[in-house]
């Protein structure tokens, strides 16, 4: 096996275990990215005359054949491969021959691999979108189904003023469409073409056309200077896990809202034993362990953005492989957050209120009454406020 940077020495089996982490396995979602492009960039080759047309063909139709043959399982990413980028390059010099090893002209693997992330990163976050857009969705019904129910509002963990479960499911659901904002914002950073930076000092006596490739792979914009793209790494990762962890915050007060709504103490819902697991020794019991589970989803993701930023941090511009290690935290986050968005929307259909349950206080309608002396009386609000608290003292 003949890695990208290989240079005939010896590589201790330890060093390779070490250096290579778990790329071999975190890898298999990159697959389809550097293939695409690998296939812009020897594209791009081709129409600068760095990359004959018959070159280029085959690589093209080699490229698609590989990945073609990954969906079919008929090979996978091993340890020492190292990563997708050498599995892929090595298994398409095999196919295709000496035209093989010219795809990686003008690139190195820093660019190549952030390439693939980016790629990555843009779908990813759309998937994310389009969890919390069911959410919403499904937030929106929740409010329809029980539109005239009454709840109590709280402030203070007390009862405060009357509100509605449509208030409670709109102000959630307004907060998930924010969530989509904050996702779509992240992109800035993301949508930027590193290929063709190479390893952070550009491609010096070969004529590349980055613009080619920016256009190709459909990114915003050519990440410049080159210099800037490895001081940028981790930055969009660090974004979009920012805006995941806010995400995650907002899927996590709402499974604390529908959990208290659970107890016995309020019985406001009830939740279909299908999103219910049931106790080990009380038979009594039906658990809401979907919405603990979503609660504590967002302390992981939050880790995932400080294992992030605290591996950037102080390192010198440049590549450093310190880097390497924020793919896991990255894609440990993106796969959390859609599986806890997705199960909450799920969870969130099966939710029946029960207003036999809930009782709306006198207390509750005060401030109301408050405004209702100002409006008519015409006196100051401190003086209805007063006068209103008087009476309920």
């Amino acid at each position: 096996m003949s890695r990208l940077w290989e240079k005939g020495l010896p590589l201790d089996e330890r060093v390779l275990r070490y250096t290579a982490g778990e790329d071999h396995k975190l890898d298999s979602r990159l697959v389809a990215y550097d293939v695409r492009a690998s296939i812009a960039h020897a594209e791009m080759l081709a129409e600068q005359n760095l990359l004959s047309m018959d070159d280029c063909k085959d690589i093209v139709v080699g490229l698609s054949r590989l990945l073609a043959d990954y969906h079919a399982g008929r090979w996978e990413i091993r340890l020492e491969d190292e990563d997708v980028h050498t599995a892929l390059e090595t298994r398409l010099t095999k196919l295709i021959g000496a035209a093989g090893g010219r795809v990686h002209l003008g690139r190195s693997r820093n660019d190549q691999v952030l390439t693939a992330i980016r790629l990555y990163l843009r779908d990813a976050t759309e998937e994310v979108g389009k969890s919390v857009e069911g959410l919403e969705c499904a937030l929106a019904e929740l409010a329809k189904r029980h539109d005239k129910v009454d709840i109590p509002g709280t402030t203070h963990m007390q009862h405060a003023m009357p509100s509605t479960v449509a208030l409670w499911s709109e102000g959630f659901a307004e907060a998930f469409a924010d969530a989509r904002d904050g996702l779509a914002s992240a992109l800035r950073r993301i949508n930027k073409n590193p290929l063709g930076s190479a390893a952070g000092y550009g491609t010096p006596g070969l004529n590349i056309d980055r613009e080619s490739t920016t256009r190709k792979l459909g990114f915003a914009e050519t990440q410049t200077p080159v210099t800037a793209v490895q001081l940028s790494r981790g930055k969009a990762e660090a974004g979009l896990l920012f805006e995941l962890s806010l995400l995650m915050q907002d899927l996590g007060r709402l499974a604390t809202d529908l959990l208290l709504f659970y107890t016995q103490e309020y019985r406001y819902i009830s939740l279909a034993p299908e999103v219910t697991t049931g106790s080990s020794i009380m038979p009594q019991k039906r658990n809401p362990d979907v919405l603990e589970l979503v609660r504590g989803a967002g302390g992981t993701v939050q880790a995932c953005l400080q294992e992030c930023l605290l591996i950037m941090a102080k390192l010198p511009s440049g590549f450093q492989r310190d880097l390497q290690r924020i793919k896991p935290p990255v894609f440990r986050a993106i796969d959390l957050t859609v599986e806890s968005v997705d199960i909450m929307a799920y969870l969130v259909t099966t939710v029946r209120f029960l207003p036999e349950n809930i009782e709306l206080g006198e207390e509750l309608f005060a401030t109301g009454q408050a405004y209702n002396l100002v409006t008519t009386e015409g006196i100051p609000f401190r003086e209805a406020y007063r006068r209103i608290a008087e009476q309920l003292e």
